[in-house]
This record gives structure tokens, sequence and C-alpha cells, in this order.
């Protein structure tokens, strides 16, 4: 007789042994959203860095990759950003600025 994982058998040996209980569904918990990008805070970025523009050291990032120095830049922004996961990311977004930039024309 096998009882399913965290389920009791109602029989006092064995491992899963001890009264029958129903599992009760927990809610999620709000802490598990952490992180979680909202469409409002998405946008705001985005107005923001249509504004401002490029930070410093994304222009040199942005040049290094002009220049086809792809592991320079990656380093670049690897010591700016602190993880090669990030630095990573952030390399492709500029690269994907600098495609953008060459479709429309603008310099």
């Amino acid at each position: 007789m096998a009882a399913a994982k965290g389920e009791r058998s109602g029989i006092i040996l064995g491992l899963n042994k001890g009264r029958q209980t129903t599992l009760r569904e927990n809610k999620p918990r709000l802490a598990r959203r952490k992180g979680h990008l909202s469409k409002r805070t998405a946008f705001v970025r985005e107005i923001v860095k249509e504004v401002a523009g490029l930070a410093p050291y994304e222009r040199r990032v942005v040049e290094l990759l002009r220049n086809s120095k792809d592991k320079r830049a990656r380093k670049l922004a690897k010591k700016r950003l602190g993880t090669f996961g990030r630095a990573k990311r952030k390399v492709d977004d500029l690269t994907r600025v600098i495609a953008e930039s060459r479709r429309t024309g603008a310099h």
C-alpha cells in the first residue's frame, strides 16, 4: 500500500505512518513576485532612456562594439555592472541599439 508523497497511510508502521490528512493548497507568497518588471516601470525606464540617452560607460561599450572589440566590450561592461551575465545582457542590448540606429539612418 504505497501512499502518495506527503500523504499518510493511516497505518501505525512504515514510512507513511500516521493519521490521514488532506493537503491544503497554499496561496503563492507575495515575495515570489520580487524582481518582476511591471508595465509601468518598464514604460518609465523606456522614457528615461529616450530622454537621457546612454550612460558614459555604455557609449564606450558601443564604441568598442563598432570597432569589433566584443570581448573588450564585455570586459568593460562586467567591470561596471558586477557580473558577467549582466554584462552579456547589456552588450546584447547595446548591439540591438546599434542595429536600430543603423536601420533608422541616425548616428
